[in-house]
């Protein structure tokens, strides 16, 4: 298959195409808007519908309506986009309403910048919405990688009934590298018996999509029913990808574009005769936390490295139980960690600095200009 030059967002664009999206409803923003820009010029001649809404709040809520009549639907944005889409995506969890939505993260808090950053971790695996609930996460580190897990949220979407949420960031939405797009629909595409098309499925029964149960007892059953499908995810859903972690002098832990700069400095240091691995977690939500149980006894140190102040910290700490040091380095509100960053902190770790994530390891470092 031909693989094509295109940028990220494009890219996202004719991944769900092809995976059958025929609903986008978004608005843009900067570093995102070549993506609702793809599905208006695109979308349309595929047999789909585009619209444009007069908001993010809007947009998030016509994803309920047309994934409650059954059809495949995306929306996309950035940052504080996505913040102002929260109640809607806890609407559509509440109602089990399938969607993917794409978040290009730029730096925050507030408008913040249109610099990549991943400081929406916390945002996209704790949920900003209100009640107990949870997201399918993926975190792409390439734009192959992006094109296929687009497909994939659809398909999770579909069998979970819950949104699935992609986290790029700006500097992946706006690179150029080649890909296949290649997925086209199922030829039996999962069956929505639950989804409100006007046609009853059940005779003299109609389907209802809501997410208000008045009865607290109600409620709390499918709060747990909810979570049954969480715990499934669990045990089902966790992707990571594991690098040099046998006969690791020391562990990273990255993920997304972060991910790809901690190999180039992993290559850096292998020319050194130092031994470094990678942990790259792919699901955020669930995060793999059987990674960090099965490392080598001689791995004593990990390194979180992102561009943030370290939000994934929390859950390498719960996944290591106390067993290893940790240790972060990063930059954010915009800026890119450097390969020679990452190099300084390991060599640091391992001539036996302190650990426990000591953030004042964020910033320009010595040697930050490789």
């Amino acid at each position: 298959m031909t693989k094509i030059l295109m940028k990220g967002n494009e890219a996202i664009g004719a991944a769900a195409i092809a995976a059958g999206c025929r609903y986008f409803f978004g608005y843009p923003i900067t570093p995102q808007s070549e993506l609702p820009e793809y599905m208006s010029r695109h979308l349309p001649g595929a047999g789909g519908v585009f619209v444009q809404s007069e908001s993010e709040v809007s947009a998030i809520n016509m994803c309920y309506g047309a994934s409650g009549a059954g059809a495949r639907v995306m929306t996309g944005s950035s940052s504080p986009g996505i913040a102002l889409k929260q109640e809607g995506i806890s609407y559509l969890a509440g109602a089990e309403l399938p969607c993917v939505i794409v978040n290009i993260v730029r730096g925050g808090p507030g408008l913040g910048g249109i610099q990549p950053a991943q400081s929406d971790y916390n945002q996209a695996t704790r949920g900003g919405g209100d009640g107990d609930y949870k997201l399918l996460v993926y975190a792409p580190s390439t734009v192959q990688e992006m094109v296929d897990l687009v497909g994939e949220a659809f398909d999770k979407a579909d069998l979970y009934r819950n949104p699935v949420m992609i986290v790029g960031d700006g500097m992946l939405g706006q690179m150029m590298e080649p890909v296949e797009i290649g997925r086209t629909p199922a030829a039996s595409p999962i069956e929505k018996p639950w989804a409100t098309t006007g046609v009853a499925t059940h005779p003299g029964r109609r389907n209802i999509i809501n997410s208000l149960f008045l009865k607290p007892e109600e409620l709390e059953a499918h709060v747990k029913h909810l979570f049954d499908k969480y715990e499934a995810m669990r045990a089902n859903e966790v992707r990571v990808e594991e690098l040099g972690v046998e006969g690791a002098d020391l562990v990273l832990v990255a993920y997304g574009t972060t991910a790809r700069i901690a190999k180039s400095a992993i290559a850096h240091l292998a020319d050194e005769g130092i031994k470094v691995g990678l942990i790259r977690p792919i699901t955020l939500f669930p995060f793999p936390m059987g990674s960090f149980a099965t490392l080598p006894e001689r791995v004593k140190d990990l390194l979180v490295v992102e561009m943030s102040m370290g939000q994934m910290i929390d859950d390498v700490r719960i996944a290591n139980e106390g067993r290893r040091r940790i240790h972060f380095v990063g930059r954010t509100g915009g800026m890119i960690p450097t390969p020679a960053l990452i190099v300084d902190a390991v060599k640091s770790i391992l001539d036996g600095q302190p650990g426990d994530a000591p953030l004042n390891a964020v910033g320009p470092q010595k040697g930050d200009r490789r």
